[in-house]
């Protein structure tokens, strides 16, 4: 299995007047960025099986934002993706096909966290992701431990992909 793992892209700051945390939304240049490293992200990755995001709004838009890129693309809300355990991921994960590529749209630092254990790796060791920036990881086993990073890629890279795939 290849997982994707993606982080939100930029949202409305945290501590907005108004706007609790939970309904943080992304903002106008965050939807702009990210559809430009979706692109990128269409032209390194296969497309997904499924993208499993937050229910969080910024998640959920990101995911339908690279949904788009790719087309096609089924969007599945999986609370574990808000605040839920690696044991609760790894259980979605091992519920599809092995040799399937998913998708996973989530937040920081649970990304990171999810990433550091996908690879058997020390928490303290983590790699951290920009907003809108992605992983690739292949596992060749349960999602426990042992997964391979193919790619970590911050925005910045992901968008000149996007822009260069436009332009050719």
């Amino acid at each position: 299995m290849r997982v994707l793992l993606i982080r939100h892209a930029i949202a409305v700051p945290r501590g907005t007047p108004g706007v609790p945390d939970e309904k943080r939304p992304l903002t106008p240049e965050g939807e702009e960025r990210f559809r430009e490293a979706a692109r990128g992200l269409a032209r390194v990755v296969e497309r997904p099986a499924v993208l499993l995001t937050s229910p969080l709004p910024r998640a959920r838009r990101t995911a339908e934002i690279a949904a788009k890129a790719w087309g096609k693309v089924r969007v599945r809300n999986v609370e574990a993706l808000a605040a839920g355990t690696f044991e609760e991921i790894a259980s979605v994960l091992a519920s599809h096909d092995p040799d399937a590529t998913v998708g996973l749209v989530g937040h920081e630092p649970h990304l990171s966290r999810l990433l550091a254990r996908l690879l058997h790796a020390r928490e303290s060791d983590r790699l951290t992701f920009r907003k809108g920036g992605a992983a690739l990881v292949e596992l060749t086993e349960a999602p426990a431990g042992g997964g391979t990073l193919i790619w970590f890629l911050p925005p910045k890279v992901l968008r000149r992909i996007g822009k260069a795939s436009r332009e050719s």
